[in-house]
């Protein structure tokens, strides 16, 4: 890589650090830098998951109390569903041609970006609705989805915890980063089995999202979420019509 990409790929991934910190949305910036360097888009996609895994970690690690108040049992069925569905859309992943992938790329990331615009309303009209028997297999399906493309992933897990009764926002956002965590190792782990991550790449945009999401942190309580959300938006709009054209 030479110095521009490697600044590239540097400030990319501070932004989503800090994007994911803040709002979310941080695939939108880590997933276009790697395929504007030139790594191929399957790849890319790969290293994306990989370059944003540290975040989540550091997510859950501030919604421990919150999980430790969660049945055990629940967690367990949660943790392994996570995991089998990240190792799924993984696999759905390595085995989508290429060209098709790249015919998918516009549509995914601009439903991501709907996704992200209007996930505090669909959130909110579905919360407090009691569809338990939907949770399993709900999850599963946005797992598949997370481990394919990540981007909107946290949109849609928060839609589906309000869609089955779960009333406590930070239980939520905790079993959110937790399952996304899980998701990404599994996935993760069956992209560097097949050759499908940048490794060079990946570490070096990891240490740019910790950074970033440190930052971000910070950032959130000085900013309002409605600018940051507006941010996020206009690159999800702007990344979809590059890769469409």
């Amino acid at each position: 890589m030479s110095p521009a990409d490697i600044a590239l790929l540097l400030i990319a991934a501070v932004g989503a650090g800090a994007l994911n910190a803040v709002a979310g949305g941080g695939s939108f910036l880590t997933f276009p830098a790697l395929v504007a360097v030139g790594i191929p888009p399957i790849v890319a996609n790969a290293t994306s998951a990989v370059a944003v895994m540290p975040g989540y970690a550091g997510s859950v690690l501030g919604f421990k109390p919150e999980l430790a108040a969660l049945p055990r049992r629940l967690l367990r069925a949660e943790v392994v569903t996570a995991a089998i569905g990240g190792l799924l859309g993984a696999l759905l992943l390595l085995v989508t041609p290429q060209k098709l992938f790249v015919g998918l790329i516009p549509w995914l990331l601009g439903g991501a970006t709907l996704l992200f615009a209007f996930g505090p309303r669909l959130t909110r009209h579905t919360q407090g609705a009691q569809h338990q028997r939907w949770r399993v297999p709900g999850l599963l399906l946005v797992c598949i989805y997370g481990g394919y493309f990540n981007g909107g992933l946290g949109i849609l897990l928060m839609a589906l915890y309000g869609l089955v009764g779960e009333r406590h926002l930070h239980t939520a956002n905790g079993l959110k980063n937790l399952n996304s965590l899980v998701l990404a190792l599994s996935s993760i782990a069956a992209f560097a089995a097949a050759g499908a991550v940048s490794w060079p790449a990946a570490l070096l945009m990891a240490l740019g999202t910790t950074a970033g999401g440190y930052a971000g942190a910070k950032w959130a309580k000085r900013l309002p979420t409605a600018w940051i959300r507006g941010l996020v938006i206009a690159t999800g709009v702007i990344m979809t019509l590059r890769f469409a054209l």
